[in-house]
């Protein structure tokens, strides 16, 4: 949707961000009031969001910034600005887009004055942007990871130009503070406490499309966490690829169990969770740090992969069974109501019949609270595409299978510990099945459903916790008296 007239510029253009963003913030909003008109009704958008909780964040800071320019927000797809923030961890992930795109086509027909973003891990890579030059042309703006809070300045070129825009970085050591955001959740908030990952393990392509890790300054997030907790934030979850590698790039270096002795110590924060951990980095004074701690919440993700230690290391994931397992049993001597959660690959290349009891030795071992279970998805740019003896899709198949069905057995054998106990929840939301409930977690993950309205969302309650049906608990608030 653009307008016939450019909207003349006014003051030289700042260099520096975020400055320069506002300015274009500005200048958009110019542009949406004057669409808006024309049309009689307010200009709607629409952003869906592929992937991990890394790039819901950043959706709600693509969200932010339009609302700020006077978008509305619909759930719709038939909207007047739609975005799609990709995943290509997977390459169906890929062919899902695809497929939305050529839905959104119909869209586009009946108003040739929509305009479609496409923006995320997906567009990093060369082959992608290419196809959708070639077959989707009527896409209007491509933009990557790096460069996301560049949003506002992006949709002026996309306003102003009459082709494709398409701005799409290598990488980047530019971290932008201050930008608009737009919370899912008025109670509780992801933030990124750094970008990029390190590891180049050889099934996958984060590395090549998020860039090398880069550490926001410690002040910073304390800085963003102190104004979520004005704002009505009780519980944070603290992002990376791997946050246990968090500081080793700034300038004065700092432990990841360092930054979160500091957001400890904030004064009306409640809850603090993290993701995703790597056990090669997995520290004992973060272990350490977990166990004193009263607002980390028991519970911790570290996913495994494989438990074989030579398809560990075809993997290059730098630890192997032995190790993992010693960790293991760190964390629970240190802290023994704590849950563990993984994810674990079956059928990675060249895996024997030998490597995958392995990893149900490990899964025996370990007796995890949930996992992620997945079978190997070839993702082409990564080693492991290239590598000889792919194992046939039927044996990994049975695997899986296999796998799974302990892996959910065990989870049902260890739910319902709690039962009994009044345990604090963070009620979250309604209940989408029965109106009368309302759904929470507890410290250790698990979901909890409880009499309740919605004046219960957004705060912890002492609940007792009745009956385990499974994967979840029934309760009831205690009301303190």
């Amino acid at each position: 949707m653009r307008l016939k007239e450019k909207i003349s510029r006014t003051g030289d253009i700042p260099v520096m961000e975020p400055q320069r963003q506002f300015y274009f913030m500005e200048l958009a909003k110019q542009y949406v009031e004057k669409l808006s008109e024309e049309k009689g009704r307010p200009l709607t958008f629409c952003v869906n969001t592929f992937g991990c909780q890394m790039n819901a964040r950043d959706s709600e800071k693509l969200c932010g910034i339009l609302e700020n320019i006077g978008y509305v927000e619909t759930d719709s797809e038939n909207a007047d600005f739609v975005i799609y923030n990709t995943c290509t961890v997977r390459e169906n992930a890929n062919n899902k887009v695809y497929g939305r795109l050529g839905y959104l086509s119909g869209f586009k027909k009946r108003n040739p004055d929509m305009l479609i973003a496409l923006c995320g891990c997906m567009m990093q890579e060369e082959t992608v942007v290419e196809k959708l030059k070639q077959s989707y042309r009527y896409v209007d703006l491509i933009f990557g990871t790096h460069n996301i809070y560049k949003f506002a300045e992006l949709i002026v070129q996309c306003l102003e130009s009459d082709s494709m825009v398409i701005d799409i970085w290598k990488d980047t050591d530019q971290i932008v503070e201050d930008l608009p955001v737009d919370r899912k959740y008025s109670f509780k908030s992801g933030v990124n406490i750094m970008f990029g990952c390190n590891n180049f393990c050889s099934y996958c392509i984060v590395p090549y499309v998020r860039g090398r890790e880069r550490s926001r300054k410690p002040q910073d997030i304390i800085r963003e966490i102190e104004k979520l907790v004005a704002d009505g934030v009780v519980e944070v979850m603290l992002l990376g690829q791997n946050v246990n590698s968090y500081g080793k790039n700034l300038e004065e270096p700092m432990s990841f169990a360092k930054l979160l002795q500091e957001v400890e110590k904030i004064e009306g924060l409640e809850r603090i969770r993290f993701m995703t951990s790597h056990p090669k980095d997995l520290s004992d004074e973060l272990i350490e740090v977990m166990k004193q701690s009263k607002k980390i919440c028991r519970h911790l993700h570290l996913p495994l992969q494989s438990g074989s230690s030579r398809i560990l290391q075809q993997m290059n994931r730098h630890y192997d069974k032995e190790q993992y397992l010693a960790l293991v049993q760190k964390l629970r001597a240190a802290i023994p109501d704590i849950a563990l959660t993984t994810d674990i690959i079956v059928g990675f290349p060249g895996e024997t019949e030998e490597d995958f009891l392995e990893t149900m030795d490990v899964v025996e071992k370990v007796r995890y609270d949930s996992a992620f279970t997945f079978i190997y998805s070839k993702r082409t740019g990564t080693p492991a595409a290239t590598m000889p003896d792919q194992v046939p899709e039927d044996i990994i198949k049975d695997r899986f299978d296999r796998l799974l069905a302990r892996v959910q057995q065990i989870s049902a054998e260890k739910a319902g510990a709690l039962t009994g106990q009044i345990c604090d929840v963070l009620i979250e939301e309604k209940n989408g099945q029965d109106e009368s409930l309302v759904t929470g977690r507890l410290s250790n993950n698990s979901v909890v459903h409880v009499k309740g309205d919605e004046s219960l969302i957004g705060k912890i309650v002492p609940v007792h916790l009745q009956e385990c049906k499974g994967f979840y608990y029934l309760g009831e608030v205690v009301n303190e008296s």
